[in-house]
């Protein structure tokens, strides 16, 4: 992997966290624009240079940063633009809806414990009163010469906890023309009630929705199992893959006449992991119900899975403690020793891992993956076909401004796991922190943006920058 050097262009600055960064035609319209999604609730477009709103729904949103010190993972996660978007004016949303605050799955944080089985299988009870929001995916229109406006509700999804919901969560798949949803495992850490291997549960899942299917729901119900869906709407829905920790999207490459995908899986302590799979058995999530209600496992081996809980990336997911005899050294245990048995054959194994902890002059140590991209552009001939992510922020020693991390791999034609190597950038930021918060990129994947916060709270207004990476 050689060193490459990138500039860091800024096109716009002081606006709230950027949660998504992609380009459309505007219906009408010659040029590709590229349009910003916000945590808050904002979606703006740039077109010849000039900033503008394309939509306001602040007021729908839940109030974010009320807990915990103003950081979160709620709020606008998705955006998506139908690929007849220029004709039909359709695009998509995914955000956690105002006014749904729940007291949350748990009274208080719980890790597992190898010596405490109870820790091992807790489950998700009382569930229509103990979650803590409600996520939607919407459809809207932009109409001719007109204001944008709601259509109907795809999906109503109860989370049990704040974090882990996903983002950048909505793209139309270029294979199927079908939108795909990446929903994280529901939050907390370690995944507590197992919810991304649960076949049943919609979190931690990659879902497609056929959007071209009108069922008769314009709001359909609140939940959190495929089997509470009614039919006609699980006859939309097909499921790609399980064992999703937190995913920020999915990047389509293409490759002679089939599809690459990449996805980012959010690490817990130890590593994060980039993914890659062309062909997958998607299953119908009618197929998927009734196979539960028959009890086969049959057809459900064909699922794409990541392996999480009980791997994260490469490693069986561990528990790491402070070592009582020695305290500068740390004690792994693995958390979910049966599980990591159970999935070390049929998980899909990473292209890439990159370490929390990484004594190599030319690594770094991560903290989450934010942005995983494929780059199909001549511009930085040296990242042309790579795949291209960010990572929120790279260890350092306590005292220094955060500052976010922009790396790349390659796939090994031998499906072995591949190295990385740190895209360096010349933008000096000074001593304000930078945490690299979202990966976008135009149409064809020519051209990459990166999306740049002053801090971790969302309460914290207009800290946001997006830049063009070019030569």
């Amino acid at each position: 992997m050689g060193k490459v050097k990138v500039r860091l262009l800024p096109i716009v600055s002081r606006i709230n966290l950027p949660t998504v960064l992609k380009t459309a035609i505007l219906p009408g319209d010659s040029k590709e624009a590229l349009f910003i999604a916000t945590q808050v609730g904002e979606i703006f477009y740039i077109r010849d240079g000039s900033l503008r709103t394309f939509l306001d729904i602040r007021p729908r949103i839940i109030k974010l940063g009320a807990s915990g010190g103003g950081y979160d993972e709620r709020g606008l996660l998705g955006l998506a633009f139908h690929p007849e978007f220029y004709y039909n004016g359709l695009f998509y949303l995914h955000y956690s809806v105002a006014g749904t605050q729940g007291p949350g799955a748990l009274p208080e944080s719980i890790s597992p414990n190898p010596c405490d089985p109870k820790t091992l299988n807790l489950k998700w009870i009382n569930r229509e009163t103990q979650y803590d929001h409600i996520d939607t995916v919407e459809e809207w229109i932009l109409p001719t010469n007109g204001q944008p406006q709601k259509r109907r509700t795809l999906l109503n999804l109860r989370r049990p906890f704040s974090n882990h919901n996903g983002v950048n969560s909505l793209n139309f798949s270029p294979e199927t023309g079908k939108l795909v949803l990446t929903t994280g495992d529901g939050g907390s850490g370690y995944d507590p009630f197992n919810l991304s291997q649960n076949d049943m549960e919609i979190a931690g899942k990659i879902i497609e929705i056929d959007v071209n299917k009108h069922t008769f729901f314009r709001n359909p119900p609140v939940v959190t199992r495929f089997n509470e869906l009614p039919v006609p709407i699980q006859e939309t829905l097909t499921v790609i893959a399980k064992g999703v920790r937190n995913i920020s999207g999915i990047s389509f490459q293409r490759f002679y006449n089939q599809y690459i995908k990449y996805v980012g899986n959010v690490g817990q302590d130890l590593v994060e992991s980039i993914f890659s799979f062309t062909q997958n058995k998607r299953i119908p999530v009618t197929q998927l119900v009734q196979a539960f209600l028959m009890k086969s496992e049959a057809e459900l081996e064909r699922f794409i899975n990541f392996g999480w809980r009980a791997w994260e990336g490469v490693f069986p997911t561990p528990i790491i403690r402070g070592c009582s005899a020695i305290p500068t050294l740390e004690e792994k245990t693995i958390a979910y020793y049966d599980e990591a048995v159970k999935f070390s054959v049929r998980r899909l194994h990473p292209v890439t891992c990159y370490f929390h902890e990484d004594p190599r002059p030319d690594k770094f140590g991560g903290t989450a993956l934010t942005g995983v991209q494929a780059y199909m552009g001549n511009r930085i001939p040296a990242l042309t076909g790579s795949v291209v992510f960010t990572d929120l922020a790279r260890k350092e020693e306590s005292g220094t401004p955060a500052k976010g991390v922009l790396a790349y791999t390659r796939i090994r034609t031998d499906c072995k796991l591949n190295d990385f190597s740190v895209i360096e950038t010349d933008y000096d930021f000074g001593a304000r922190a930078a945490y690299y918060v979202s990966l976008g990129t135009n149409l064809n994947q020519s051209t990459l943006y990166l999306g740049v916060y002053g801090s971790m709270k969302v309460t914290d207004f207009n800290q946001g920058t997006i830049f063009e990476i070019i030569p």
